[in-house]
């Protein structure tokens, strides 16, 4: 690294807090969804070290400074009969990347993997990012290009819980 700097990986602290909303709020904007990042400080202190956490978080520090971060959780394949991590935001700022960060964190999830018995390091990238797509084919990832992401929010998801029809006409 240039200029001594010292790049670490650790478990996010309640003191990080603010930097990961910054952070979140940062990569929101690179990914022209700035309007949707409406996590606050409150919801990640809750989230991430509440009593019963069920989210987590590791960030990239130089010189104690947060420059990056990786906020994970468990999921769980039937056929595997195992956990995996899915990695829900990889984050390194734009001033810092190349200094190792992003490989940094991908590898301490995947040791977290390997060390538990996991059977599955998985998240989603955006289409058109086509830096992100480099940098995870550099590291063997691999796309699952016959699955497709399907979400529920907002109404539509008030309307399946509740039994209302959906627009597909049945509930």
């Amino acid at each position: 690294m240039s200029g001594g700097a010292a790049l670490a990986v650790r478990p996010a602290r309640p003191s990080d807090v603010a930097d990961l909303i910054l952070l979140v709020r940062e990569l929101a904007e690179y990914e022209r969804a700035l309007e949707q990042a409406i996590a606050t400080e409150a919801d990640f202190t809750r989230d991430l070290f509440g009593p019963s956490p069920r989210v987590h978080a590791l960030v990239a520090e130089v010189d104690g400074a947060v420059i990056g971060y990786a906020i994970y959780f468990l999921n769980y394949s039937t056929w595997l009969g195992k956990h995996g991590i899915f990695l829900e935001d990889l984050y390194v700022r734009q001033t810092h990347r190349g200094l190792g960060a992003g490989t940094a964190l991908l590898r301490a999830l995947a040791q977290e993997c390997v060390d538990k018995g996991y059977g599955r390091f998985e998240w989603s990238v955006l289409d058109w990012n086509e830096p992100a797509l480099g940098f995870y084919r550099s590291l063997d990832a691999f796309p699952l290009d016959e699955w497709t992401v399907q979400r529920l929010t907002g109404d539509a998801l008030g309307k399946l819980a509740s039994g209302r029809p959906t627009a597909g006409g049945t509930a």
